[in-house]
């Protein structure tokens, strides 16, 4: 692959460092992206100095989701993953969406534990790459949140669910806010929140006292949590939500919505979106003229 690789993986002691490497366009995940980080924690889970895994960002975010100036504001039928040509067959999104979603998922089978850190944003897919890991500690004025949830998208990874209970979970799910760090901490999304200034020394502090212990007691706690949460149907759950996406992307919404992204590009469309200002069913901006 040429240029700077995507995500980097560097070893501290008994500390592996994964870092999301695109912070020009806020480490959003592109095609290569998710191969480039199940292979580091890859590379960390096979390195047996490492005890513990730091996952963070560089730049301004840990990850803003998917790069949308590719997956919604080209047209369709550009060579894109996510939007085909209707009619558009769901076996072949399914493929590289669950590609995808596994790929996410080595950071939650990875038999080291994983540490997010996250500063800036953890949006849509970056929710869904923070939420797999076993603790997340967040800025206070960090925002993390799953937008597409009101057109384009579903969380493939179904993690807000197992984290937040249905109630809350339907809650963020059901409006597609962004919250801070201070309130993900609040309503127990996220392990802890602090000011920025104090984001690195909390991260490291804690990834030192984690690394203090052998790697086969944190394997087998790891697996004993994680089965809890798998004998629930997480893996059924992930196959509906993964399917579910693709259809948001592909039902009469999520195609005006791609094709009012290519009309006036990703950012105006997310605005509406996120604003609430246009209807995606009519295709026109709310209370315009009939």
């Amino acid at each position: 692959m040429s240029g700077e690789p995507t995500v980097l993986f560097e070893v501290d002691g008994r500390v592996g460092r994964v870092t999301l490497n695109r912070p020009d366009v806020l480490n959003a995940i592109n095609d290569q992206l998710p191969h480039d980080l199940a292979a580091a924690i890859q590379q960390a889970n096979d390195d047996d100095a490492v005890h513990v895994i730091v996952l963070a960002g560089n730049g301004k975010a840990f990850c803003a989701g998917y790069d949308l100036t590719y997956y919604a504001e080209a047209a369709s039928g550009d060579g894109n993953n996510v939007t085909q040509e209707m009619p558009w067959d769901p076996m072949q999104d399914y493929r590289f969406m669950k590609r995808n979603t596994e790929l996410f998922m080595e950071v939650w089978r990875s038999y080291k534990p994983v540490i997010c850190k996250v500063h800036g944003y953890a949006l849509a897919g970056g929710s869904d790459i923070a939420l797999c890991s076993d603790i997340v500690v967040m800025a206070e004025t960090a925002r993390i949140g799953y937008m597409p949830a009101r057109v384009w998208g579903c969380p493939t990874t179904a993690m807000w669910v197992y984290r937040l209970g249905p109630e809350r979970a339907k809650r963020m799910l059901f409006t597609g806010d962004k919250i801070t760090g201070s309130e993900a901490k609040d309503i127990g999304l996220i392990y802890d929140a602090m000011p920025e200034t104090e984001l690195d020394e909390t991260v490291e502090g804690l990834a030192e006292r984690i690394a203090g212990v052998p790697k086969n007691q944190l394997m087998m706690q790891k697996l004993m949590i994680n089965q809890a949460l798998e004998n629930m149907g997480l893996a059924n759950t992930q196959m509906i939500a993964t399917l579910f996406d693709g259809i948001t992307r592909h039902s009469r919404e999520g195609m005006n919505f791609k094709q009012r992204a290519e009309a006036v590009g990703w950012k105006q469309a997310v605005r509406e979106r996120d604003l609430g200002t246009y209807d995606w069913t009519a295709d026109r901006p709310i209370n315009a003229p009939k």
